[in-house]
């Protein structure tokens, strides 16, 4: 992206940019998405080679003091956190203080012997062979990284690191660890210094519920047809670790198309898919899923990088579609909300191209 671009980026974010017939049918498809799938509020922002065409909140961010969405409401994005966390580590394999194929024992002490073998590629590509969850983890609990992490320890791998791929908080967890401990600073500060703060993401931040937080979203459930507040819960994990905004995440997004914060290289390494131990590929890289869409108007497939988050009242979605310049984020608030089809809906919507033919002849 060229300074002009980028300029005129960073004007949008703050101004946005003027209504287009495009933008309208935006609202359209959000508007009426969110009353099918009852959900509270949804914020939005989609930007189209390297310019900002939508950024806007819809429906209710708090149902009980009738407060509206808007695209710097904050929402707790899940695990579309795991991006930061990978490009935490992955700043510091820039400057040189750690590599990929480090081993965990390295940088955790007391690891056991079933641990060896992973590195933090396989912590970072969910091939460790750790379980989903630590057994120590507790939703209602702050407490330690390292007090979850060592429940685990006396627990066997689930396979052979490298073996197979299988989805692992836990992994985070570690990971988050491993910031900490080679960079002297909390993850959460340690990513504020090297990444919020200088992209100018004010209100992205670690998940908090005690803290006063401007702007922010409640969490909802939908239930027996009624919008029911959910549970908040205390505990921060890494796997799962940011409060944030769509505005924030585009100023995140016009980073990913620079070498402000990543080298080419460190992307081109993040957004690869994992290579198993037998030669097979799984469609993830480093915090980031890898998924061919479907196909688009020509029926090729259309590679995309995104990641979807879920924390209890919340669902959040950022998906890339690099060749067609498109990068769609959307940000609800209610439980188990089907936002993945949202995001789709938008960016066929602006991208027609997008759209997959429907089959010639009917299914027998």
């Amino acid at each position: 992206m060229n300074r002009t671009r980028s300029v005129l980026l960073s004007v949008a974010l703050i101004l946005a940019v003027a209504p287009t017939g495009r933008a309208d049918d935006i609202d359209d498809v959000v508007n009426r998405w969110i009353q099918q799938q009852h959900v509270p509020a949804a914020s939005v922002a989609v930007i189209k080679d390297g310019f900002l065409i939508k950024a806007q909140g819809y429906g209710l961010a708090n149902i009980e003091h009738g407060i509206a969405a808007r695209p710097d409401t904050v929402f707790k994005i899940g695990s579309v956190s795991k991006q930061f966390m990978a490009t935490g580590i992955m700043l510091l394999v820039q400057d040189g203080r750690i590599s990929l194929e480090d081993r965990v024992s390295k940088f955790i002490p007391g690891t056991p012997a079933t641990w060896q073998a992973i590195t933090l590629r396989h912590l970072l590509t969910h091939t460790s062979g750790l379980i989903r969850e630590a057994p120590g983890f507790d939703p209602r609990k702050l407490q330690p990284d390292m007090d979850v992490i060592k429940t685990a320890f006396p627990l066997p791998l689930t396979f052979k690191p490298g073996e197979k791929w299988e989805y692992s908080n836990l992994g985070y967890f570690v990971l988050g660890e491993v910031i900490r401990r080679v960079s002297e600073k909390s993850w959460a500060d340690f990513l504020a210094e090297r990444v919020f703060t200088p992209l100018g993401m004010t209100s992205t931040r670690a998940t908090t519920l005690p803290d006063i937080v401007p702007n922010r979203a409640a969490g909802y459930a939908w239930e027996s047809d009624k919008y029911v507040n959910a549970e908040e819960w205390w505990a921060v994990r890494p796997s799962g670790a940011f409060l944030s905004t769509a505005l924030d995440l585009a100023k995140w997004e016009d980073a990913l198309v620079t070498e402000r914060i990543l080298k080419t290289s460190t992307k081109t390494q993040m957004w690869t898919r994992v290579k198993l131990n037998d030669g097979r590929t799984h469609p993830y890289g480093f915090g980031w899923e890898l998924p061919d869409w479907p196909g688009d108007s020509t029926g090729a497939p259309v590679p995309t990088i995104q990641h979807g988050g879920t924390m209890n009242g919340f669902r959040a979605t950022y998906s890339r579609f690099p060749t067609y310049g498109l990068t769609v984020i959307a940000l609800t608030n209610r439980t188990g909300t089907p936002v993945e089809g949202l995001a789709a809906n938008i960016a066929i919507t602006v991208v027609p191209q997008l759209r997959t033919p429907a089959p010639s002849t009917a299914p027998r």
